[in-house]
């Protein structure tokens, strides 16, 4: 699988930060408007409703149509694990019938004095298996404007 990762530094305290990105409100917030997402339904682990905080188990049904062009595209994403620590804090997903054929995306929250160090791990495997294979590290050029800009965002919001 190809790998892509964002690292940035955020002038707030790793409590702010983690509680923001615990919540589908963080996730639509982030989201480049470009990416048209549109959040179709929230389940918590126990099937509850729009919960408030996205644990382990949680699952957001979704749909995005890149820069209006295309039918729009419908996954699942589901949250696998989530830890939190003294000083970290972490949570993945995974992507269920989505436009890759795998991918799992870690969100890594440090503190650092007051400051917290957001990082972005993302494996993925693109669809069309060797072609896919093939063409991954190109799927850099719709990563780095995506995560970019939600980093600054995150800075922008909480800072």
């Amino acid at each position: 699988m190809a790998t892509y990762s964002r690292r940035t530094r955020i002038d707030a305290p790793l409590s702010e930060v983690w509680d923001f990105h615990s919540r589908v409100s963080g996730l639509t917030t982030l989201t480049p408007q470009w990416m048209n997402l549109r959040i179709e339904a929230v389940r918590g682990p126990k099937g509850d409703r729009d919960p408030e905080k996205l644990e382990q188990g949680s699952q957001i049904r979704m749909s995005a149509r890149p820069f209006g062009v295309g039918p729009r595209r419908e996954w699942t994403s589901r949250i696998v694990a989530r830890e939190e620590g003294a000083g970290s804090a972490m949570f993945r997903d995974d992507m269920v019938g989505g436009p890759f054929e795998s991918w799992v995306h870690t969100h890594r929250f440090f503190a650092d004095g007051g400051e917290t160090i957001l990082e972005d791990e993302v494996e993925y495997e693109l669809p069309c298996g060797p072609v896919g294979r093939a063409a991954s590290p190109f799927a850099v050029v719709g990563f780095e404007p995506m995560f970019r800009e939600r980093h600054r965002r995150t800075r922008a919001l909480l800072e």
